[in-house]
């Protein structure tokens, strides 16, 4: 993701905080966004596992 999709999808989940949001509420949705970014890399770059696979160890 380009460096400006990111400040904007900051932004956007940012200006959804309520107004006596604290800077703890703020960073929870970046943490998140952030999180979600690694994973489609890691995705990105083959490191991901089958649905299947995946879906075998939660019932495991």
């Amino acid at each position: 993701m380009s460096a400006s999709a990111a400040k904007q999808r900051v932004l956007e989940a940012i200006e959804k905080l309520p107004p006596d949001a604290t800077v703890e509420d703020a960073i929870e949705p970046i943490v998140f966004l952030t999180k979600i970014e690694c994973g489609i890399a890691e995705l990105d770059a083959g490191k991901g596992i089958p649905h299947a696979k995946a879906k075998q160890r939660f019932l495991q």
